[in-house]
């Protein structure tokens, strides 16, 4: 039952992440891609605009697949922690703890499933148990 809880967790917040991703890279789900991505990130001071939301991006969407398919997983998680702590800095962290004022409650939710998932194994339905038995 562990695995499968653990699958569940892995393919929701992994194919999220994955698809949230795409919307800075391709402008995909109403996403504003590159070009209005990195307008957004030299707006709030995060430059050169155009790169970081290329490796965004990349973090969001690559390690969201690695999390998804329980692929080194630790490393999908790593990207997901990081993206979600950089986003606590520069954009979620000065309105307060709740989502509902912009604050950094859903993002510090995600830090602990990814930490959590990273500390617990992906579980036996992911290609990391494939790979070490």
């Amino acid at each position: 039952m562990l695995s499968l809880g653990l699958l569940i967790i892995r393919l929701v917040i992994g194919l999220s992440f994955a698809a949230h991703g795409t919307q800075k890279l391709f402008g995909w789900f109403g996403g504003h891609g590159l070009k209005g991505t990195a307008g957004w990130l030299e707006s709030i001071g995060v430059k050169p605009g155009y790169t970081m939301a290329l490796l965004a991006g990349l973090a969001e969407f690559g390690g969201g697949l690695l999390f998804a398919a329980g692929l080194v997983t630790w490393l999908g998680a790593a990207a997901i922690i990081f993206t979600m702590l950089i986003a606590i800095v520069k954009v979620h962290g000065a309105n307060g703890f709740w989502s509902t004022s912009g604050g950094y409650e859903y993002n510090l939710i995600l830090i602990a499933v990814a930490l959590g998932v990273a500390f617990t194994g992906a579980g036996d339905y992911s290609l990391d148990a494939l790979w070490l038995k």
